[in-house]
């Protein structure tokens, strides 16, 4: 059995002796991860008042490339930094603070596989969404810890991760929501510096939920549910 205030405090324990890395690590992953703010182009071409709407297919491509440029990084290299950077904080929590850790699902042997996994996620949450907003965030919920299933085991069936966060995430799901509500204080404090004071609350973010992740994976490996041996680097 976790709370908010176990989780929350031990992330602050393991948090204070490694911030910075902390820090350097979740920007990456927010860089990378879709978490941009998406510039505004004023691309509102209105070359006579008359017309209403002048449609600039020139403005069109551009749009269109830089979107399509974010989602090829994104698929490609975002995927495979965010698995190394949760596994940074899995680490993190036992003393072990590598930053090289990034670098984990680079490997020849293991990058197709963290690709194909995390974009099953994401076409799965998406199409949920497209029903109705809840089903949407109810699957990124239930969803939430395959990066740290394949940060432990890159290699790990993909269908094998689905079925292991999805028993991981049952009964716990609105216990997660209001865990991820707690923090809105924060980011409200850091908003009030310059706007970039949530940069600096994420790190603790991402630690707390790395030490959630710890907590829920025990619990399955003493049910018998899941083997140590799953959790290996091949």
């Amino acid at each position: 059995m976790w709370t908010r205030e176990l989780v929350k405090s031990r992330a602050k324990e393991y948090l204070f002796n490694i911030y910075w890395q902390a820090f350097f690590v979740s920007l990456i992953i927010l860089l990378v991860g879709g978490g941009h703010n998406t510039a505004s182009s004023n691309g509102n071409t209105v070359r006579n008042s008359n017309a209403g709407f002048d449609f600039d297919f020139g403005t069109f491509l551009k749009i269109s490339g830089i979107v399509l440029a974010f989602v090829i990084i994104r698929v490609v290299i975002g995927y495979l930094l965010e698995v190394g950077g949760r596994k940074f904080f899995i680490q993190a929590s036992k003393g072990n603070v590598d930053i090289n850790y990034l670098k984990l699902g680079f490997d020849n042997n293991r990058y197709m596989n963290i690709i194909f996994t995390m974009f099953k996620k994401s076409v799965q949450i998406f199409l949920w969404s497209l029903l109705l907003i809840v089903p949407g965030i109810i699957k990124s919920y239930e969803y939430r810890m395959i990066p740290y299933l394949l940060a432990e085991n890159p290699n790990m069936n993909p269908d094998r991760a689905f079925e292991l966060s999805k028993i991981m995430t049952d009964g716990e799901k609105f216990e997660i929501f209001v865990l991820d509500l707690s923090f809105i204080g924060w980011y409200i404090l850091g908003a009030l510096f310059f706007g970039i004071g949530g940069f600096f609350v994420n790190p603790y973010v991402d630690t707390t939920n790395a030490e959630l992740y710890d907590i829920l994976k025990r619990d399955l490996i003493e049910k018998n549910i899941l083997s140590r041996n799953e959790l290996t680097v091949d």
